[in-house]
């Protein structure tokens, strides 16, 4: 029965080909803004559950699902990863709107 009940949660949970990594490092002022802003309630949106925020440290080694990414050298910088490439991205924060009008843009550019 414990097998059948992990297998339907397995079968349960979504896959998401797209992710949004947000690279930060400890002490970056524009990363703390986004994540009072909008990082509370980015995964509850349309847009977190077409692509799921995952923080990366600027600093720490590349996971290898994002070795693709081309490098990064301002913070915060979102890139979209979709099938395990980079789609576009979005380099520092001002405001919710401009974030959430340039996501927007990014998501217009994931094949389907």
């Amino acid at each position: 029965m414990k097998t059948l009940t992990i297998a339907l949660t397995l079968l349960a949970t979504p896959v998401h080909a797209a992710e949004l990594v947000l690279f930060e490092f400890d002490g970056c002022l524009w990363c703390e803004q986004w994540k009072r802003d909008v990082g509370g309630y980015y995964a509850k949106t349309a847009e977190g559950k077409i692509a799921p925020i995952v923080l990366a440290d600027l600093f720490d080694p590349r996971p290898a699902r994002f070795q693709s990414v081309y490098p990064v050298r301002a913070t915060p910088t979102f890139v979209l990863v979709d099938k395990g490439r980079e789609i576009g991205r979005i380099t520092g924060y001002s405001d919710p709107e401009s974030f959430w009008v340039d996501l927007g843009k990014l998501l217009a550019k994931r094949a389907p």
